[in-house]
């Protein structure tokens, strides 16, 4: 946040989202006294209405690299923010024109700078909520799901419905990645919803080593994984 690579990122994604036929805005506030530039993609009207939802921000320092000297560079966030973004920006582009589900997509501003003095995490995602004048049927976050070992457990915070059918539609497909066994209870862009009564689910994989480090770079990532979950969350978004 704050960089050039910031404005720029959220310029190209506007303009992706504009050719593929999207309506678009950037919705600009202050959260926490913080600046926020999150991007909302529009398409379709009334209910059953759906938001996806991904962060694009990285995070300031790589505190949890295991080489000291790195821990005050920026993390380069290839699996903790560029998978989500690449997923959503993917199903933008191959989900019908006229989807019979109303759907949002949100790419989140400001969810990864929590235990930074003067920050706080889901700064974006508070902002986008409190901004709302209806509410949501569905809420779907995904986040760090790119990497080459992908295991997909629920997440305790979640809505338990929607999770039950998100993971018996990637068994349908065949994707082993996602695994219905509880594991983690995590802090995500899924809470300031789950906050307001809007039933939110958290798409994610904890278990990545390279998490909040220098060395979360493209080379981990597998374009596999991204299609397990692009693949499932289209299937499953049709269905409505």
């Amino acid at each position: 946040m704050g960089s050039n690579a910031h404005a720029q990122v959220v310029t190209w994604i506007d303009a992706q989202l504009k050719k593929m036929g999207w309506t678009t805005d950037i919705q600009t506030s202050t959260w926490n006294s913080q600046p926020i530039q999150n991007i909302i993609a529009r398409r379709g009207q009334g209910h059953p209405w759906i938001i996806l939802g991904a962060h694009y921000d990285c995070r300031f320092i790589a505190d949890k690299d295991p080489d000291p000297n790195k821990r005050s560079l920026p993390v380069l966030g290839a699996n903790d923010s560029a998978s989500g973004v690449a997923v959503l920006l993917e199903l933008a582009r191959v989900l019908p024109y006229k989807n019979k589900p109303q759907v949002w997509m949100v790419f989140i501003d400001a969810e990864d700078n929590y235990n930074i003095p003067e920050w706080e995490g889901n700064l974006g995602s508070s902002a986008f909520v409190h901004k709302l004048n209806d509410k949501p049927d569905e809420v779907i976050i995904i986040d760090m799901i790119g990497d080459s070992d992908l295991n997909i457990y629920y997440e305790l915070n979640s809505d338990q419905k929607i999770s039950i059918e998100i993971w018996k539609q990637a068994a349908e497909l065949g994707y082993k990645q996602f695994i219905p066994i509880e594991k983690y209870r995590i802090i995500d862009d899924h809470v300031p919803f789950l906050e307001m009564s809007i039933p939110a689910v958290d798409i994610i994989d904890f278990d990545y080593p390279y998490w909040h480090t220098t060395m979360d770079t493209l080379d981990k990532i597998s374009s596999a994984s991204l299609q397990a979950v692009g693949d499932t969350l289209q299937k499953w978004i049709l269905g409505k």
